[in-house]
């Protein structure tokens, strides 16, 4: 390069530096975290689609396969919206002085989100996007609950009542500035607000509308595991958002989250593979992709407060843990929690909010996390946990059960015997998946 032109370059470099640097516009703006923020948006929108879709629409028989299809796709539209319209609002709002349990209005249709409105150092518009791909994933989550046998009106009726009475408040709770964040929860991506809440509306869901027919006498083994494995690679990179993104910004948390993220998902694939194959002789490919949702949901709450090593434990209790609650619900319960939502994400969701509280502790050597704050121990804070945990537990179950009985009473629930034998995807919607 000729002499002359070395002090142009320098200069050229030094700008571009500027621009790309962490405070670069007079609005504060930054440009690495709002790439970041956006980048992981759409991991975790691809969580549902197609992560999720394909992941149960694997697990079901070949009859409901679009029926599964078509329920993650509609929730995606229907939770959009309802986000867009109130939800946002009401959850991360202004509610006054009934602030500590739910949001206000003021942010009715996004009114408020401008394209130069910021929260913290993104576009506000970035956040609420992101904050829009869990409010999706989280009703979604529960279809696996009923698959098979609900109506599709009354799917959609009540995912999207469920969203504005039990995950937005808990999103408020937890995240909005209400009272389980100012006790000092630690729900880093969604334990109690994604896994807990999904869960246990799950469980309330199987036991309401009850088992399909032919359950627990009639085996219903999954109609395509190689869709469903397509669909846990997918949830498995979609995660990484999930996690990773909600520290907002593109720094240390959000690698750590990362890394813990991608420890406990392999530990509790290989924890519930390897109880499957002393149980039964053999390894099984559903067993490591459920042992893997199972590492993933529990590490959730931890993953911005918990080092490599928590991880690690995380991850191994976690395919063991939901490992036994999975044959526990459907062998000794006997209820048909057809693709067990309430196993691995409820009692993922309960571990891992749990294990948050232990493992963020900065005085367990190799296992330390993050540490507590100001004030905290592991005591009071493994006690504020156990709050969190109850509270969206009972809240959950309660506003689900109503729900429930009450779309049942308006529209049924249930579709009739004679559809459920020919299967939801002729019955509902007059297509067939394969038709070969």
């Amino acid at each position: 390069m000729p002499t002359r032109y070395r002090p142009l370059t320098g200069v050229a470099l030094v700008l571009l530096a500027t621009l790309f640097s962490n405070q670069v516009f007079a609005d504060e703006l930054n440009a690495a975290n709002t790439a970041w923020i956006l980048t992981a948006t759409a991991l975790v929108l691809f969580m549902t689609i197609p992560g999720l879709s394909l992941f149960y629409g694997g697990l079901v028989r070949s009859k409901n396969i679009l029926s599964v299809l078509m329920q993650c796709f509609a929730i995606t539209c229907v939770a959009s919206l309802l986000w867009f319209t109130v939800g946002y609002s009401l959850a991360f709002g202004d509610g006054g002085s009934a602030n500590a349990f739910i949001g206000g209005f003021d942010n009715i249709l996004l009114a408020n989100v401008l394209e130069g409105s910021m929260f913290g150092d993104i576009p506000e518009s970035v956040f609420a996007m992101f904050q829009m791909t869990f409010a999706i994933i989280t009703p979604a989550l529960i279809v696996g609950a009923f698959a098979e046998r609900i109506r599709f009106s009354a799917m959609l009726l009540f995912s999207a009542l469920w969203l504005l009475v039990v995950y937005v408040p808990v999103t408020h709770w937890v995240w909005g500035g209400g009272w389980l964040g100012e006790m000092g929860l630690l729900d880093f991506a969604g334990g109690t607000v994604v896994h807990i809440t999904a869960g246990v509306a799950a469980l309330v869901a199987a036991l309401v509308i009850g088992p399909r027919k032919g359950f627990p006498t009639q085996a219903m083994p999954p109609h395509n595991l190689t869709m469903t494995v397509t669909g846990a690679g997918m949830l498995w990179v979609g995660w990484f958002g999930f996690n990773a993104g909600s520290a907002l910004a593109a720094n240390g948390d959000a690698g750590m989250a990362m890394l813990v993220t991608h420890i406990s998902a392999a530990a509790g694939s290989l924890a519930w593979m390897t109880m499957e194959w002393i149980k039964y002789g053999k390894p099984s490919v559903l067993g490591i992709v459920t042992g893997m949702v199972a590492g993933l949901g529990t590490i959730t709450p931890a993953s911005g407060f918990v080092g490599p090593g928590g991880a690690l434990v995380i991850g191994i209790s976690a395919g063991i843990i939901c490992y036994y609650a999975t044959q526990a619900i459907k062998q000794r319960f006997k209820i048909d929690d057809s693709l067990d939502v309430f196993p691995v994400h409820g009692v993922g969701g309960i571990l891992g909010t749990l294990f948050a509280g232990i493992f963020a502790s900065d005085a367990l050597g190799v296992f330390s996390g993050q540490g507590y704050n100001d004030g905290m121990t592991m005591a009071s804070q493994v006690h504020v946990q156990i709050v969190g945990i109850v509270s969206t537990f009972v809240y959950t179950a309660i506003v689900t059960w109503i729900l429930l009985k009450l779309i049942d009473a308006i529209i049924g629930l249930r579709v009739d015997l004679e559809d459920e034998t020919q299967g939801l995807d002729l019955a509902d919607h007059d297509e067939r998946g394969y038709d070969l």
